[in-house]
């Protein structure tokens, strides 16, 4: 395999599925067994969820909801995913730890990073949730962090899309996929692939990022195995 040790990360919204809200079970499914195959592969695998099929803290901010609070509120979300997720691979067999940014004793451990390294060296899928802990952050910049600080190889980003673009492919069709692209680029043309936050903490401590289709089967695993799916953002 071409990576030891991933952080994947998931937005919530894409486990809305062909729903308007909430969780997709057939969905949850799919990814749940996408991540199984790339553990069972022996690659250690941590995860952390978006909370916008639930609740977007800036959303409620622009509606006249107090930030701070709107940000709390989004990050319990993004526990609700990580524990529905969790669920879904304990179903399947797959040894599961969720570490929460917020203390919840009663259904998450605390992030602990020497902890959540041994749960990976032991085979075991970690899942981050409740963000960074701290209003203003976005779930990218947490799962920036969290790669960072348990030295994962890369940050695989799924999406709906096959990579990145020259613009938005589901509003403009001529729109050309870059295969490789490199962090200075995506600055200078203005792309988005992560908050800016998120991605300068990529550069700077030269993590690289593959943005690639989650909702195709196999995708992740054959990723993993070295083929060039999506797109590669690095140095």
């Amino acid at each position: 395999m071409k990576y030891k040790r991933i952080l994947l990360k998931l937005s919530g919204e894409s486990l809305m599925g062909e729903k308007s809200f909430g969780i997709d079970p057939e969905r949850l499914a799919i990814y749940a067994q996408e991540i199984k195959d790339a553990s069972s592969a022996g690659i250690e695998v941590a995860v952390v969820i978006g909370g916008g099929n639930i609740f977007r803290g800036i959303q409620a901010a622009e509606g006249g909801m107090d930030r701070v609070q709107g940000d709390y509120m989004g990050m319990l979300a993004t526990v609700i995913n990580s524990m529905a997720l969790q669920s879904a691979l304990e179903g399947m067999g797959v040894q599961t730890r969720l570490q929460s940014a917020i203390k919840m004793e009663q259904i998450c451990e605390p992030f602990i990073r020497r902890r959540a390294i041994r749960h990976l060296e032991k085979g075991r899928v970690v899942i981050f949730g409740a963000g960074t802990g701290n209003p203003y952050f976005t779930t990218d910049t947490a799962a920036t962090l969290r790669a960072i600080e348990i030295e994962a190889d890369v940050i695989l980003k799924g999406t709906r899309v096959d990579g990145i673009y020259t613009a938005d492919p589901e509003k403009v069709p001529d729109a050309v996929k870059y295969d490789t692209i490199t962090f200075t680029e995506v600055y200078e043309k203005g792309l988005n692939v992560m908050d800016m936050t998120a991605f300068t903490l990529c550069n700077d401590n030269k993590l690289p990022i593959i943005v690639f289709d989650m909702n195709k089967a196999g995708n992740l695993k054959r990723l993993l195995a070295g083929e060039e799916i999506g797109t590669l953002v690095s140095f």
